[in-house]
């Protein structure tokens, strides 16, 4: 199987004569030596944009998710190549008509025309996994959704088994790079790709992304303030299954329509700045968020309620992390954001993402010569690859352990970045991050985060207070081989021996104030509770 594969995309790179989009000086020599035969061929005539693009549509869904990826990438590609991958977005060939319509009717056990008032057969969007079809619902089953305008989600068939058999090239190919070098090691490859098939699994259940859809909605709910940023459609359970998933139909401009926006009288510079709100937002607050928002997943509002309003579309790809990732990341962006450079390096030694006996000094020095001249710069002058590829030659001389959980936020960055440079060249992206960062803190380490912190645990005390006077008992007079506490073994070696009964005295004292003081802090957060919300009953 890999072998064919492997075939196969030779074959397209011979086909497309994509060994001439790289100078030859510019590959290793085993790579100019697997290519020497295309030079035989005869040279291109199309335009290499054209070729690269109908290359990656050609060796299938992977391929079309990078060169996704690539074109909202404009300061690192050509302005041709650029434009050409950008109609990988949402312009992938569709499937043979019909095709869709079968997959609906076994999956839903009826035809379209007998499940809806209208079914559109030509698709209006295709991308790599799926093709997306216009349609309105009966109201047979549900009354009040009679006349609403829906769009129906349809998986491509045969996906699962293109998608195998490229990952399976990718996990050999990270088996090599591993084994390579130390620095193949250090970037783990294979847990990056291990990563990357979960995902594309995962977006290959439509099933499991009309949930995502549906949580992305409760954290943005129509009509409030976190709604008027960003508009998520309604997920139509009745019409959803794996292969299929309705919902609610968005009208909107595609958000890389510079043309069409301003036309439409939308404020660009400051939908830039919502956008790194919303992101921010999602990452910090909610520790869950869209992670595939390139412009063909973005569209913008321009109708009375939702003018300049994000709408997101494609909730296939989402990304989650833990409270640990999200303070230690705030903490890292707000120490970037104030030059604290000895800050980030002593957070990436307490992290353990860089050896313990680093000398934090020397990493301090790096990462200001890495990051320091791109500050107080519009987007438009700073290059972010440039900045990726200096932290990656820093990280190398460091060993920098590159965490697998953080690569779709990674990716992600990247896409609000090169959405960012279109909407407005100017955002300055530190100067709009920083207070949403710094308010995101206050409310995690002040008053109202220990409030939070308290309503979340107090359900946990009810059941555990009552049982911790006899749970010191037990502990203390257990035999000392049934416990790993070495400061109580010692506490009773010292009582046996008749040594240090005032010892145990003092642990007991300490321990009943402990029980105490936890007991009355309870007591009073629920006084605090009945006055602050049970004002009408006091």
């Amino acid at each position: 199987m890999k072998l064919a594969r492997t075939a196969k995309i030779l074959g397209v790179v011979w086909k497309y004569r994509l060994d001439t989009l790289v100078p030859a000086q510019h590959l290793p020599w085993y790579a100019r030596l697997l290519l020497s035969p295309l030079k035989l061929a005869a040279e291109p005539t199309q335009p290499r944009g054209q070729r690269l693009r109908e290359a990656f549509t050609e060796l299938g869904p992977i391929f079309v998710k990078f060169g996704q990826l690539l074109s909202t990438r404009r300061d690192m590609l050509p302005e041709d190549i650029a434009n050409e991958l950008a109609l990988l977005q949402d312009r992938v060939p569709p499937e043979a008509p019909g095709t869709a319509e079968r997959t609906i009717e076994r999956a839903l056990g009826a035809a379209p025309s007998a499940l809806f008032a209208s079914f559109d057969p030509t698709p209006i969007a295709s991308a790599s996994i799926a093709q997306v079809h216009r349609a309105t619902l009966k109201g047979d089953r549900r009354p009040e959704e009679a006349g609403r305008q829906v769009a129906v989600k349809v998986l491509r068939p045969g996906m699962r088994d293109v998608i195998q058999k490229d990952l399976a090239l990718m996990h050999a190919a990270a088996a090599l790079i591993k084994r390579a070098s130390e620095d193949g090691r250090r970037l783990r490859p294979d847990d990056v790709v291990d990563e990357f098939d979960r995902i594309l699994n995962d977006e290959l259940d439509l099933l499991r992304e009309a949930s995502n859809c549906a949580l992305l909605r409760r954290n943005f709910p129509p009509g409030s303030r976190r709604g008027q940023l960003l508009a998520v459609p309604e997920v139509f359970w009745d019409y959803t299954r794996d292969t299929v998933f309705t919902m609610e139909w968005m009208d909107g401009v595609p958000i890389a329509d510079a043309e069409r926006l301003q036309a439409k009288g939308i404020d660009l510079k400051k939908l830039s700045r919502d956008g790194v709100e919303i992101f921010f937002t999602q990452v910090f607050v909610d520790g869950y968020f869209h992670a595939d928002m390139h412009p063909g997943n973005i569209l913008v509002g321009f109708g009375e309620s939702d003018r300049n309003r994000y709408i997101a579309l494609d909730f296939g790809i989402m990304g989650a992390l833990s409270e640990y990732d999200k303070h230690y990341l705030a903490q890292n962006f707000l120490a970037f954001f104030k030059r604290d450079y000895r800050r980030v390096a002593a957070l990436h030694v307490e992290s353990g993402w860089v050896p313990k006996d680093t000398r934090v000094e020397e990493l301090e020095a790096a990462v200001r010569a890495c990051c320091e001249p791109y500050f107080d710069r519009p987007l438009k002058e700073i290059s972010l690859g440039m900045v990726l590829l200096r932290l990656f030659d820093a990280s190398r001389r460091f060993k920098v352990s590159i965490q697998p959980q953080l690569v779709l936020l990674q990716k992600t960055l990247l896409n609000v970045e090169g959405l960012g440079r279109q909407l407005d060249p100017d955002l300055d992206l530190w100067t709009t991050a920083k207070p949403i960062l710094e308010k995101w803190m206050n409310q995690q380490v002040g008053p109202e985060g220990f409030r939070k912190r308290l309503e979340q645990e107090a359900t946990q005390w009810a059941q555990f207070l009552p049982e911790l006077p006899r749970l010191i008992h037990a502990r203390l007079s257990a035999p000392p081989q049934q416990r790993d506490d070495a400061l109580l073994i010692e506490h009773l070696r010292s009582i046996r021996k008749g040594q240090s009964r005032l010892h145990l005295l003092i642990s007991l004292l300490a321990g009943a104030l402990v029980v105490v003081s936890v007991m009355l802090g309870y007591a009073f957060y629920i006084l605090w509770v009945l006055l602050h919300d049970g004002g009408d009953f006091m």
